[in-house]
């Protein structure tokens, strides 16, 4: 990747809908040529998908919980079991494997607390957990999906 392709990049993370001539225009190509490098960024695997964020809030879905879990259980087996359930939730949003005292860590949007004793309720029913703990969010500070682009 060149200076250009980290431009085409930038652009794209602040606006995925952008026309290929405005984004041409941005990174001071010409629209064939930048097209064929988006495409390259695409079939290379850099630019995975391309999504529309939403207004949670108007979707009711502004509480974000963050859920700490630890198991007994350590095998591959138990792994691959937890992360097909938990796929099947989509209030996780967010889902990590951590070091440290936490084994887990998700991240949970709902309308409020009682949808997520709902979930927690449901989640405890499918698996084998020996301890869970939950935050809430009291206000986002910063949150972006652009990824920082300084160490390419």
């Amino acid at each position: 990747m060149d200076a250009i392709d980290l431009r085409i990049l930038a652009e794209l993370q602040q606006n995925a809908q952008v026309s290929m001539a405005q984004l041409a225009e941005k990174v001071g190509l010409s629209t064939t040529p930048c097209w064929r490098r988006v495409q390259s960024l695409e079939k290379s695997g850099v630019i995975r998908q391309r999504v529309t964020l939403l207004d949670r809030d108007q979707l009711n879905v502004g509480v974000d919980v963050f859920v700490s879990i630890r198991t007994r259980r350590h095998n591959v087996d138990w792994l691959k079991d937890f992360a097909q359930s938990t796929a099947q939730f989509p209030e996780v949003v967010e889902f990590y494997r951590m070091s440290g005292e936490v084994d887990y860590l998700l991240r949970v949007v709902v309308p409020d607390i009682a949808a997520y004793d709902a979930f927690y309720k449901r989640l405890i029913e499918h698996e084998d957990i020996n301890d869970i703990s939950s935050s809430f969010a009291m206000e986002t500070i910063k949150y972006t999906t652009a990824l920082p682009l300084n160490y390419v």
